[in-house]
């Protein structure tokens, strides 16, 4: 997925914030509903990759705090933390490569040969900033570039998958 400009410069600011507290960040995405705009930041503990209430509090004071002094937003603006969830957005080379295995719809910009540009399979690879699926039609090379927008699928086996690491802590 692409970040908008305001998008990077909120990551910019809050990534190390929240990576001082200890948990790792996982994406920002602005968005708005008919009052005001709406930043969306998602973050997980490495431990277990996910996020209790109260790490969410935790996370949003501080960033609040730095969000408050850098002022990168016009305007009144709502903040939200949560987990990214066991259904996640796959949104880096190092995401497809943590879920081979799992199934993932995926969203191109580019069209296959065919012309299909919405794909849902099973991950077989994640390299060479190509993302393979092995879909209901055969192998699927997604150019990592193309992708507008990938997420899990969520299924008994990604169910299992979760609660077998947490098992493991």
């Amino acid at each position: 997925m692409r970040l908008t400009p305001l998008e990077t410069r909120i990551t910019e600011i809050t990534n190390p914030v929240i990576e001082d507290l200890g948990f790792v960040p996982f994406a920002v995405r602005m968005t708005s509903d008919a009052e005001q705009q709406i930043v969306q930041i998602m973050a997980e503990d490495p431990a277990t990759q996910r996020l209790g209430v109260d790490d969410c509090a935790k996370i949003s004071r501080a960033v609040s705090a730095v969000m408050d002094v850098e002022d990168p937003i016009s305007g009144n603006y709502r903040l939200e933390v949560s987990s990214p969830g066991i259904d996640r957005l796959l949104l880096t080379m190092e995401h497809y490569a943590r879920y081979i295995g799992h199934d993932v719809k995926v969203e191109s910009d580019t069209p296959a040969e065919n012309g299909q540009r919405k794909f849902r399979g099973v991950i077989k690879s994640a390299a060479n900033n190509v993302v393979t699926l092995d879909t209901d039609t055969g192998e699927a090379e997604i150019p990592y570039p193309t992708i507008l927008k990938a997420k899990l699928v969520l299924t008994d086996e990604l169910i299992k998958a979760t609660a077998h690491k947490e098992e493991k802590e």
